[in-house]
């Protein structure tokens, strides 16, 4: 008969469950692992679930785009029409002026008051347009320069001195802040 040992038993008992309960640890872990990867796999999107969210995306960054560019263009527009108002509002009572001008003049026969009038309406003007950064050129006698002066004709210079220099102004020009308005029309001695 043999005889077992009650502590060789429960030691034998307590290591076979140990093995079990590590068995069923490794089962469990293998089995959570695998419901992660499965649900990893799952919210991975497809390709065509990327396609879609990348199609979407540049489908709104381009709707985007063209809303801004409309809306700068009508910016753009609106500055356009807008532009010269204050400018026409400043100039608004120079014409008043020359309403009253001429029709003061209808019954008035004397010319001095007529040229002191237009006179006074002339430097209104010419402040007011002064005033918005508009500056005429000072041709006469100056060296020719392409960059502000448009040849009309050349004649012989009256003196030396006035070779390759504007003898005479055919038509003024005008600086707008230092940038040239428009070229001034005139004739060189050559």
């Amino acid at each position: 008969m043999s005889t077992t040992d009650p502590i060789e038993e429960k030691k034998d008992a307590d290591c076979k469950e140990q093995e079990q309960e590590a068995t069923a640890d490794t089962n469990q872990e293998h089995v959570e692992n695998e419901v992660e990867a499965t649900e990893t796999e799952n919210k991975k999107p497809t390709i065509e679930e990327e396609m879609s969210l990348l199609r979407d995306k540049y489908v709104r960054l381009h709707a985007e785009f063209d809303n801004f560019r409309k809306r700068n263009a009508k910016e753009r527009v609106d500055l356009i029409n807008t532009a010269s108002r204050d400018v026409i509002l400043d100039l608004l009572p120079v014409i008043d002026d020359f309403d009253r001008a001429i029709h003061a003049n209808e019954t008035n026969d004397d010319i001095k008051a007529v040229k002191e009038g237009l006179n006074l309406i002339q430097q209104k003007m010419f402040r007011t347009l002064e005033g918005k950064g508009i500056k005429a050129m000072d041709s006469v006698g100056k060296k020719f320069d392409t960059d502000h002066h448009e040849a009309i004709t050349q004649i012989p210079a009256p003196s030396k001195k006035l070779r390759g220099k504007v003898v005479d102004v055919v038509e003024k020009g005008y600086f707008l802040n230092d940038t040239v308005l428009r070229y001034a029309k005139v004739v060189v001695g050559q």
